[in-house]
């Protein structure tokens, strides 16, 4: 009796008060990132009519943000870790405001990749931030789940407010508007995060070593960089020289970190087979779903001809899904087991994929949304508990360079799924064959052929748009296909590599 009472005054030592306050601050910080992320999709039709970008400027403008923010996101998960999660939260958050202004602004394609790429260096310090906090904040295992659960569920929400408010948005005023809703949103985080959120810090943090942090960013956009022109244009001999400067500076990462006493990531963390297991699971499944996700608003739009209000209502099931099963997952993990989650999850989200391997033109919405709604259930499922187990499975003090790993393998995922995936729908998009005179402009991407056609007589338009409409959808089932194939292959993966992984039980000290 006397044990047991000490065990509850024990726990409740350790629980911060005002920690659920705290955590609805990080969750705008999600949301932010998550509304940024989805509105860039339904957006993207208006972009190629405005700024006339080529298809691969097409690309880079979707791309480049996770480009970046792949790089950088290790060394500013370090950077927090040394100098105060709360303080790099709120200098990202106003950056990442500020860069927004730009992004509603461009007037160029190649501004608009400028401003993106900004935007992916205040991004960077955003997620590692919101992950780690959580980790200081939550020292009772079962209440730390659910707040990465709901941690989840807002990128979720996000997802699906973002395509909603944009596509109110959009319909009511020009596509750059899409990015000024960050500011409410940004000043709300600021000003409260200021009064509410705890700082942490490493203790004995060691310098922040900018070598590394060079060799971060040029090996992980070189290698990026070389899959996406390979994927898009074939083999090269410069794509093959940016490949290899790329995986050599990656490479030389990786050997100064072994050798540096406080490295910006410890990379013994990776021996670890549920850590490496969970970072695994999700850049294979963000990489089977992010290319896919990016052309599915064009398809609702520009295929079927649906509103931008209308596309973004259609893939709430997808955001429903992933909040519901977010919030119950860490219960699941716990009663059933952290692989049978993790691979039932990804198996699902394989399995939705492959049934939109039929989709046609003029495919009824019952199917669509069925399918979103598995992809919603078993992403959640296998996103809360693998970043649960990433941070479970350091001490907190290291809490902001492991969760920038999560974060790493989830936009290296997202960059990866649009450059291959993306590619495969432009290449096979590109081959198709309009009337006679066709403008070149029309074979560059979608957008580039429904603005073509306002410009032809009505048969001859007809006959492009219905051309061109049959060859994106043919990409695009080729991409799910694909996609699918990749899910599937990490379910099995997350079968193997997280056996015998569970979730803490243990109160631990703060």
């Amino acid at each position: 009796m006397t044990r047991t009472l000490q065990s509850a005054q024990t726990t409740e030592a350790v629980k911060r008060p005002g920690r659920w306050l705290a955590l609805s601050v990080l969750v705008l910080a999600v949301l932010l990132v998550a509304v940024d992320a989805t509105v860039l999709g339904l957006a993207t039709p208006y972009i190629s009519e405005d700024l006339a970008p080529s298809g691969t400027q097409l690309l880079w403008i979707g791309d480049v943000y996770s480009f970046v923010i792949a790089g950088l996101l290790v060394s500013m998960g370090s950077l927090g870790d040394r100098i105060g999660r709360k303080r790099i939260l709120l200098i990202g958050a106003t950056a990442f405001g500020a860069i927004s202004v730009l992004n509603a602004y461009a007037h160029t394609p190649e501004l608009m990749i400028v401003a993106r790429a900004l935007l992916g260096v205040a991004g960077a310090t955003l997620m590692p931030a919101t992950l780690a906090l959580i980790r200081n904040l939550f020292h009772d295992p079962r209440e730390r789940s659910l707040a990465v659960g709901i941690w989840g569920a807002a990128a979720s929400a996000g997802a699906a407010v973002g395509p909603v408010v944009g596509g109110f948005l959009l319909e009511h005023f020009w596509w750059g508007s899409v990015f000024l809703i960050n500011l409410p949103v940004m000043a709300v985080l600021v000003l409260v995060g200021i009064k509410l959120l705890p700082e942490s810090r490493n203790p004995n943090p060691g310098p922040w070593d900018l070598r590394s942090v060079v060799l971060s960013l040029v090996g992980m956009v070189g290698v990026v960089y070389a899959v996406k022109e390979t994927a898009a244009h074939g083999f090269a001999w410069l794509t093959l020289g940016v490949g290899l400067l790329g995986a050599a500076a990656l490479y030389g990462f990786v050997r100064r970190q072994l050798t540096m006493p406080a490295p910006l990531l410890d990379m013994r963390l990776f021996r670890s087979r549920g850590f490496s297991g969970a970072v695994l699971a999700d850049l294979l499944t963000i990489l089977g779903l992010s290319g896919l996700v990016f052309f599915l608003s064009q398809y609702l739009q520009l295929v079927q001809g649906r509103r931008p209000f209308e596309a973004g209502l259609a893939e709430l099931p997808a955001a429903v899904g992933a909040v519901v099963a977010g919030l119950i997952a860490g219960r699941a993990a716990r009663r059933f087991s952290v692989r049978t989650v993790v691979s039932g999850g990804l198996a699902a989200v394989g399995l939705a994929l492959a049934a939109l391997t039929v989709i046609g033109q003029h495919t009824g919405y019952p199917l669509l949304g069925a399918a979103l709604l598995v992809v919603g259930v078993g992403a959640g499922l296998s996103f809360t508990v693998t970043a649960d187990v990433i941070l479970s499975s350091v001490p907190k003090e290291q809490a902001g360079a492991a969760s920038a790993v999560s974060e790493t393998a989830y936009e290296l995922g997202a960059a990866l799924g649009i450059a291959v995936l993306g590619s495969i729908v432009t290449g096979v998009y590109r081959d198709f064959t309009g009337p006679a005179g066709t403008p070149a402009a029309a074979h560059e991407s979608l957008g580039g052929a429904v603005e073509v056609a306002a410009h032809l007589p009505g048969p001859t338009a007809g006959a492009l748009l219905d051309a061109a409409r049959q060859a994106f959808v043919d990409g695009l089932t080729l991409a799910a296909g694909v996609g699918a194939a990749v899910l599937l292959a990490a379910a099995g993966a997350a079968w193997f590599l997280l056996r015998g992984q569970r979730l803490e039980d243990g109160v631990e000290h703060p």
